[in-house]
């Protein structure tokens, strides 16, 4: 053989294995670079403030920076689309909730659950029903505030989030559940602005979150009847019962969930679902997820859509009566 030819051939040779060994190695050290998530709430909402201490624990598990991206707006769609439209090589992921059930079935985004890829969920927050302390009609208990709506129907206002929203959602879930017929009254504001609408007496009851209702059950304008979650609140709300105690077929969660793009490689699903497992695992993040009035609670990657599935039904049905589904398949 021709010496320079030789030389050359071994020299084409030896790139071509240095090649695929950069390749195979940089396969094996994924992740290489840094990762963003992104987050489909405005900074200091729940599903933010939850999302990045996990978001922390998963770098350092990693090994790598995870820059959080707020991209609020649309009931979350705005996020939605960018996580599904991103890449599905493992460096662009994000944060779900119960949104991306309610959005398509209200025909504000064509995505839903089944159009990303579920790494795992890790906290689940739930409304609760509150009484005002300052209303003309006064409720002790959940039973008596079931009873008068019962036998005065339409006489009781029952304070929600906007119509179509999360907890609206959960208000309509019980209000259907129960056969009660109350005046709903939709705010447009976050959770604390329907909580002061009922502890300022405007409303005698209410459908809130834990979190956002803390202060004014603290403060004593309002009063926490019963939980819409499938278990007991977390202490020292645990001696009220849930709705679904009291033999009503009725609950309402939003778990916070990680998503990622369709088509993510399942190497890669495996690495980031594990490293989130481990950080939703951590004591420390169980104790700051308690202190923050969610519930604590890792569902498993192939758990996601069995469980957002049978959720789906009940919010489709709930829309279908208010004249609010757009999408029926």
């Amino acid at each position: 053989m021709n010496p320079p030819l030789n030389a050359y051939l071994h020299s084409l040779f030896f790139v071509s294995l240095m090649l695929s060994a950069q390749v195979c190695l940089s396969q094996e050290k994924y992740p290489s670079k840094p990762i963003t998530f992104i987050m489909s709430v405005e900074a200091g909402a729940d599903g933010d403030v939850l999302g990045r201490p996990l978001m922390d624990k998963v770098s350092r598990i990693l090994g790598q920076p995870i820059t959080i991206l707020n991209k609020p707006g649309a009931g979350s769609s705005i996020g939605y689309r960018e996580i599904a439209q991103a890449k599905p090589d493992g460096y662009t992921i994000g944060w779900g909730s119960a949104t991306i059930i309610t959005n398509k079935l209200q025909g504000v985004s064509p995505l839903d659950f089944n159009n990303f890829t579920h790494l795992g969920g890790y906290a689940t927050f739930f409304p609760i029903i509150v009484a005002s302390t300052k209303s003309t009609i006064k409720f002790n208990t959940i039973q008596e505030a079931i009873a008068y709506a019962k036998a005065n129907p339409g006489k009781v206002n029952l304070a929600t989030a906007g119509v179509g929203q999360s907890w609206w959602v959960g208000a309509q879930t019980f209000l259907t559940g129960t056969n009660l017929s109350m005046q709903s009254v939709p705010n447009t504001g976050a959770g604390a602005a329907t909580a002061l609408m009922v502890g300022g007496g405007h409303a005698e009851l209410g459908v809130v979150g834990l979190g956002s209702a803390k202060a004014l059950l603290d403060g004593g304008q309002i009063r926490f009847l019963a939980a819409l979650s499938e278990n007991r609140a977390p202490a020292p709300y645990d001696k009220y019962p849930t709705i679904k105690e009291l033999g009503y077929p009725v609950s309402w969660e939003s778990t916070n969930i990680i998503i990622g793009p369709p088509g993510m490689p399942k190497d890669v699903i495996e690495k980031i679902s594990k490293a989130i497992e481990q950080a939703a695992r951590d004591p420390d993040f169980i104790k700051f997820v308690e202190e923050r009035d969610a519930r604590w609670e890792y569902i498993a990657p192939d758990k996601v859509i069995p469980a957002l599935s049978l959720r789906r039904e009940v919010v489709k049905e709930i829309m279908a009566k208010a004249g609010l589904l757009k999408e029926t398949n």
